[in-house]
């Protein structure tokens, strides 16, 4: 009877994290900046979540998972990379219609110009300080609200939205060729 429990247990278990792992990948590559690390990050919180998950409660377990993602990855970078630690007080559509060259030239250099810009903006993420980083990657990126955010990060709303305009403005200034550190 107890391997029944279980089954289900896991079978619960996958049926709620599983959905999520795409985005408790990209938090993790986020905060971590390396995909190995990232994907170590992610196999250990899926593991404490696992571990942990008779203390779910239905709700949200995008947040819910997010949370344990970020702790777990703050714990690892506290072991691993100590210095990394800063506390803090779509592609266009490509037309491939016709044998206009000028139209076509044109619709790539867009799209290089695009991918370009893509780039660029990653480069300056990574750069905010973590708290900063870790906002608005939720926000931009897995698209939560305010309130998920503050779930996730465990600070109140109020620091959430505090923190999107530090981090929106140090990439405004940083965008316009000032450096990153001026806004935040």
């Amino acid at each position: 009877m107890a391997w029944i429990a279980e089954r289900r247990r896991r079978s619960r278990f996958e049926s709620v994290v599983l959905p999520h792992l795409d985005a408790a990948y990209a938090l993790a590559r986020w905060l971590t900046r390396n995909d190995a690390d990232a994907a170590d990050v992610v196999q250990e919180a899926v593991l404490r979540a696992f571990r942990y998950f008779d203390s779910y409660r239905e709700g949200d377990a995008k947040s819910w998972l997010l949370r344990i993602v970020r702790r777990t990855c703050y714990s690892w970078l506290e072991r691993n990379r100590p210095a990394d630690v800063v506390p803090l007080e779509a592609e266009p559509a490509h037309n491939e219609g016709g044998a206009d060259a000028p139209h076509r030239t044109t619709n790539t250099e867009a799209l290089l110009q695009s991918r370009s810009d893509l780039r660029r903006l990653d480069v300056l993420v990574e750069a905010l300080p973590a708290p900063l980083r870790e906002v608005i990657v939720l926000r931009e990126l897995h698209e939560l609200g305010y309130r998920e955010i503050a779930e996730v990060t465990g600070v109140p709303i109020g620091t959430v939205m505090s923190r999107l305009h530090r981090a929106r403005s140090a990439l405004r200034r940083a965008w316009e060729g000032k450096d990153i550190g001026d806004a935040v």
